[in-house]
């Protein structure tokens, strides 16, 4: 459990040492929350980015041959 507090005009919470050290985040990395079906989730990559970043794969692999002709 870890409570809110007041920082200046906002509120912020403090992430106990083995939160961050599963999220593979420290002091002055950006974390992003989603709404999920339990509440909010909080990731230390945007889910959108990570989404569109598989489709992009998934396109250049299916895709590579007409990739590599426009790439010359």
């Amino acid at each position: 459990m870890t409570k809110l507090i007041k920082i200046g005009n906002s509120v912020g919470v403090i992430l106990p040492k083995d939160v961050l050290a599963r999220l593979r985040v420290a002091l002055g990395d950006e974390v992003f929350f989603s709404e999920a079906p339990g509440g909010v989730t909080m990731s230390p990559a945007d889910p959108a980015f990570v989404e569109a970043m598989t489709a992009a794969e998934i396109i250049m692999r299916e895709d590579r041959e007409i990739l590599a002709v426009l790439a010359k």
